[in-house]
């Protein structure tokens, strides 16, 4: 049997698949590497993959004129809906899918930037992906970046995580496409230039970016055995095997928020 192959969609440079990408690879997928902002042609269609995986970016997902790819991801996601394929779509990924399957993405109130505390709902006690976490205990932390956010669900989405500040950090469509607003795929170095880049804003929310990358890396221990092992049983769910890869939150750190 061939190995499954995922479709990753990288929306700019710096925005990697990083810890995601490393660990699907080494539970055996095939990542064929999709950059449009390079010139790289999106596929018409998903006939030749098994998984879609889409990552975030700066720009919006209504920023057509700015990125004109974007009608193309949607219109991928809206396949991936249609046929239940197993995807995961990250920050804007997740924007991207809220619009195409007929919710509505908003500028947030509160912006998150930085390391923050997540709200597994009930639903998620079931989730094939989020169940896991669930099950662990203990505190789930994740890396945010966004000044957008999704207001409403598109119809039939069953909300799965929440934080302070935004209602909608996860959702699932159907039993396989999962949007996160959070980022697992991140660690310090990852972010790194996204602080130089956004330091503006970042100080319009009163951060200082070297004070942002330095708390995510105080907890890259706990990030990368958390958010390592989700990417691997989405691996699993890829792959339609039945063994759940358990996640084991590692403790918080003296000092950290």
């Amino acid at each position: 049997m061939s190995a499954a192959r995922v479709l990753v969609v990288e929306h700019e440079d710096g925005t990697g698949p990083a810890q995601v990408g490393e660990r699907i690879a080494g539970q055996g997928l095939l990542t064929d590497m999709c950059r449009p902002w390079a010139g790289d042609a999106l596929p018409r269609d998903l006939d030749d993959h098994d998984a879609l995986l889409v990552l975030g970016g700066s720009m919006g997902p209504h920023d057509d004129e700015r990125a004109p790819w974007l009608p193309d991801v949607r219109d991928l996601l809206r396949q991936a809906v249609a046929r239940d394929l197993p995807t995961l779509a990250v920050c804007l990924g997740m924007e991207l899918l809220t619009v195409a399957c007929g919710g509505e993405v908003r500028h947030a109130a509160l912006p998150e930037v930085g390391l923050c505390e997540l709200m597994p709902l009930q639903e998620a006690a079931e989730d094939r992906l989020f169940g896991p976490l669930t099950h662990a205990g203990g505190r789930l932390r994740a890396v945010q970046w966004h000044w957008e956010e999704t207001g409403a669900l598109p119809d039939g989405a069953v909300p799965l995580v929440a934080s302070e500040r935004c209602v909608h950090q996860s959702y699932r469509i159907g039993t396989s496409v999962w949007g996160v607003q959070f980022h697992p795929e991140v660690l310090a170095d990852d972010i790194r230039s996204w602080g130089t880049s956004d330091v503006g804003p970042l100080h319009d929310l009163g951060l200082e970016p070297a004070g942002v990358v330095a708390e995510v890396a105080r907890a890259e221990t706990e990030l990368r055995a958390l958010w390592g092992a989700f990417a691997e049983q989405w691996a699993a769910i890829v792959t339609d095997t039945a063994t759940a890869v358990p996640i084991v939150p590692a403790g918080p750190t003296p000092g950290q928020r």
